[in-house]
């Protein structure tokens, strides 16, 4: 007879909150249970599901989220930091209505996307000339495709748990997202370097140098696990590019809300391109690439030579008008930097009860981008994380359940100290156990 070890004590607490959670939401369960008919599993978007059903949002209004069985949440997940202006900003939904006055599709040029386009390139450091997609995975596809075909050569550098996008995503097993067997890929020629290593990278690159056409970083970890580039390490990067011919592309759709010009002006390193997406559409979905003009003239359709970049809504009126009033109006510098700040304060105030307090787990990330990970043995780690998340869940707010937190501009100070109080103290219920 075989006799089972014992479950860890916080397995069984999961259990519970589990069924917790699917006794309080009667409702979502209704609606899942009908999603499945027509949405494998029940949905579109891997990052949202909640097992054992995900919850169903009935509204939301500024930095609040109501279910449909009527509970509250504070957002901290700002919609995988896409949902920075909140939920129901007046400008952009001024700029909005205006745009539907004058009609919801017009395909054809309009004065918006060239004004947007101006605001980008005045924003950040490596912009000469800009051309939009509809996100950021569009972009970074574009972007390398764009690369390749400027130097005429087939490898892509990325990087070991490096996302940049639903079908770009180099996660190690066990890693975000559940690993990296379980991601799909665009087939590019990959070589696959360790973040922040400079010596196995270099390695790697002199190795292939006169095949690697692109090199592709997030200057943070974003689905990662918000691990910051080490400056350095972004610093030989920008080096070993120029050294082998190589297009540097720095994705910056996540960070791009650590400044006005992403963290690329931040630390003063100029990429040969970036890409972007999420925010600066608005609300709606955006993506945009650019960079060097002799890289970017590729496009320009007055050549016998262009080379063709179509999409039924690169220039949607709609997303044109809210990217050029939210990159106009609110995404300036004092509002950011008023953001991170909070975001600075918030990380630096939970750690430090984590540290004091011996609790298991850990906060990374920069400024208004930030990750609670679980430091128990791997074994234990996904579980501990998870019932964290339930916890803070019955507490009334709302992060990931992989632990990302993006701030929004509808969060206030008071919302963000009642978010600290509440991660403690889970923290504290998980680590009881």
């Amino acid at each position: 007879m075989t006799i089972e070890p014992p479950r860890p004590a916080f397995l069984t607490a999961l259990d519970t909150a589990q069924s917790s959670y699917a006794t309080r939401n009667p409702s979502s369960a209704k609606a899942y249970e009908r999603a499945t008919d027509h949405l494998p599993g029940g949905g579109t978007r891997s990052s949202i599901f909640i097992h054992p059903f995900p919850l169903f949002i009935e509204k939301g209004e500024g930095c609040e989220l109501t279910d449909l069985d009527g509970h509250v949440y504070k957002d901290f997940v700002s919609d995988f930091t896409s949902g920075i202006y909140g939920k129901s900003n007046p400008l952009i939904r001024e700029a909005i209505v205006t745009a539907l006055d004058n009609g919801l599709q017009l395909g054809a040029h309009s004065t918006s996307e060239a004004h947007l386009a101006s605001l980008l390139c005045a924003r950040f450091p490596s912009l000469d000339l800009v051309r939009f997609a509809n996100s950021g995975t569009e972009a970074n596809i574009l972007a390398i495709t764009t690369s390749l075909r400027y130097t005429k050569r087939k490898n892509v550098v990325v990087f070991e748990d490096g996302y940049h996008g639903s079908v770009l995503s180099h996660f190690e097993l066990g890693g975000a997202n559940d690993g990296g067997e379980h991601d799909m890929k665009v087939p590019f020629d990959y070589l696959v370097c360790p973040y922040n290593n400079i010596l196995e990278t270099e390695r790697l690159i002199k190795q292939h140098a006169a095949e690697i056409g692109a090199i592709l970083v997030e200057p943070m970890l974003g689905a990662g696990g918000c691990i910051p580039g080490d400056v350095d390490f972004l610093r030989y990067l920008r080096r070993i590019a120029t050294e082998i011919d190589a297009v540097l592309i720095f994705d910056e759709v996540q960070t791009a809300r650590l400044s006005t010009g992403g963290r690329q002006k931040l630390l003063d390193i100029i990429p040969d391109m970036t890409t972007l997406g999420k925010f600066f559409g608005g609300g709606f979905a955006f993506g945009a690439f650019g960079g060097k003009g002799d890289i970017m003239q590729m496009f320009d359709a007055r050549s016998p030579h262009a080379v063709s970049h179509g999409g039924t809504f690169n220039n949607s009126p709609l997303t044109m008008a809210a990217g050029a009033v939210a990159a106009e109006k609110i995404l300036t510098e004092e509002a950011l930097a008023e953001l991170n700040a909070l975001g600075d304060w918030l990380r630096d105030s939970v750690n430090e009860a984590f540290n004091s307090k011996s609790l298991p787990f850990k906060m990374t990330g920069l400024g208004s981008l930030n990750q609670i990970h679980c430091t128990l043995p791997s074994k234990l780690a996904s579980a501990g994380l998870t019932l964290l998340f339930y916890k803070l869940l019955e507490k009334g707010y709302w992060i990931a359940q992989r632990g990302l937190i993006s701030l929004s501009f509808a969060i206030s100070r008071e919302d963000v100290e009642g978010f600290v109080e509440a991660v403690i103290a889970s923290a504290q219920e998980v680590a009881k156990l």
